[in-house]
């Protein structure tokens, strides 16, 4: 199992858990759902933040963030 924050650009999975009890309502408000296909479009210079696609929106998400969340490729 890979986190977020382990993909480069381009790179695609699935989520599959968010594992911070303190992000969770807010990532899944902004549509990081289980079952979601979630794509890295950028990372910045030195590497935070990184921007995905995810639920046809892009959202920008700091790296502690991003190693919050659970994929498969």
């Amino acid at each position: 199992m890979k986190k977020l924050s382990d993909l480069g650009v381009g790179q695609k999975g699935i989520i599959s858990a968010i594992h911070d009890d303190e992000l969770i309502l807010k990532l899944m408000e902004m549509g990081f759902l289980p079952g979601e296909v979630v794509v890295v479009e950028q990372i910045a210079p030195l590497g935070d933040p990184i921007s995905v696609m995810v639920a046809g929106y892009q959202v920008s998400l700091r790296i502690s963030e991003a190693e919050a969340i659970s994929i498969e490729e």
